[in-house]
């Protein structure tokens, strides 16, 4: 699962979006060579060794509640006086054994295979991505029955994994709701046991319970999806507005009832004429994807622009840009990372291969569109500089 249409054809293509996105549970089964090269216990050991992660980042969690970090962590303060756990591994294999999950948030940002991952399923479902990885070796439940506020694509990497689940008792939960859902009642609606290369998707508020209950090691990556409600469509509607005289008036607090009367009314006339728009939905989509900032990148030690030198390799930080083709006037604009930028038609191809979020060098690009390596490269640099691409490999 390493592109956007490996992903698709994995979950479901356009038959997953229009049937399971958002709506039910799904269990996708897959094989060992589905995951190979995504996540190993011995990348789990070398980044659990060589990285200081703090808690909640890496976290101990039986019964639903965390574990002291001093019972598997040691404080240590440096000469700067700056204090941070160092793992025990002796204590921490000893809690794990006892029944504790291993949870490691965000591990999409410091292991370059899984960060690809999740920036091609963000690139085939168009919203933002974050990957947790969870280890368990026994039946305990490390977090007890629970829901997320988010749908998540759990990708189980080794050994197997029990996953009850009990449904949603709210429709559509959010982190900051009214009020909470009811804890489900009775037996699961789906007892599954995921193994190496299965796939489960399920959607935020959806109950359930899991443990390493198989007689094995287990290794799963869950990758979380941003939720994207109507209070989040009409906050950007609003956004929208603001050059509208209506909504930068102040609220008549002191007025007389009728004055204020009229002042909602022209709000609301605002608002109407805004989500009368048939494309409403479309162009917040677009917006949102335009003006994410993706993953950032450095590109050292080039900090004043690329050089002209074919062996460099560049590619998008954005996996949701867009490229749009104006053929009168002869120019493309690719939009992203909150930044439109405008270049020659002539400029197409190179761009369209950036699009696909491989990495290529700038002598390709230049092949490709036609163009002086000089040319690309300076291209590039301004996408860089605007924080939508990045360096690959370095040519000194």
């Amino acid at each position: 699962m390493r592109d956007a249409a490996s992903w698709a054809a994995r979950l479901g293509g356009d038959s997953f979006l229009a049937q399971t996105f958002n709506r039910s549970y799904a269990v996708i089964p897959g094989q060992a060579t589905d995951v190979a090269g995504l996540l190993s216990w011995d990348d789990l050991n070398t980044i659990l060794s060589t990285q200081r992660l703090e808690p909640p980042r890496l976290r101990l969690s039986l019964d639903g509640e965390m574990v002291p970090p001093h019972r598997y962590a040691l404080p240590v303060t440096t000469r700067r006086s700056m204090t941070w756990h160092r793992v025990q591994p002796a204590e921490l294999h000893a809690r794990l054994a006892e029944g504790a999950s291993l949870v490691l948030d965000s591990i999409d940002e410091i292991h370059p295979a899984v960060g690809v991952a999740a920036e091609e399923l963000e690139r085939f479902l168009g919203t933002p991505v974050q990957v947790n990885a969870y280890a368990s070796w026994t039946a305990k439940e490390g977090f007890g029955i629970h829901w997320d506020d988010h749908d998540v694509v759990v990708v189980q990497i080794h050994g197997a994994k029990r996953w009850q689940l009990y449904g949603p008792t709210r429709e559509a939960p959010t982190f900051r709701d009214v009020e909470s859902p009811d804890a489900p009642e009775g037996e699961p609606i789906a007892d599954i046991v995921l193994k190496t290369g299965d796939v489960l998707y399920l959607p935020r508020g959806w109950w359930h319970a899991v443990s390493a209950d198989q007689g094995s090691e287990s290794l799963h990556l869950t990758f979380g999806l941003v939720a994207n409600t109507g209070a989040d469509l009409l906050t950007w509607v609003v956004d929208q507005l603001r050059s509208r005289t209506a909504l930068r008036l102040d609220v008549p607090r002191f007025a007389s009832p009728q004055e204020q009367a009229t002042y909602v009314e022209n709000l609301r006339g605002e608002v109407l004429s805004e989500l009368t728009e048939p494309d409403l939905v479309s162009r917040w989509a677009e917006s949102m994807g335009t003006t994410h900032h993706g993953r950032a990148v450095t590109s050292l030690p080039y900090i004043a622009g690329l050089p002209p030198r074919a062996e460099v390799a560049v590619r998008l930080t954005t996996p949701r840009a867009k490229l749009t083709e104006n053929e009168p006037k002869g120019i493309v604009t690719l939009a992203a990372a909150g930044t439109e930028w405008d270049f020659a038609g002539q400029a197409t191809p190179l761009l369209r291969m950036l699009l696909t979020g491989e990495s290529a060098t700038l002598g390709v690009l230049a092949d490709v569109a036609g163009l002086e390596v000089k040319d690309a490269a300076a291209l590039v640099s301004v996408l860089v500089e605007g924080q939508a691409a990045a360096v690959t490999r370095t040519v000194l």
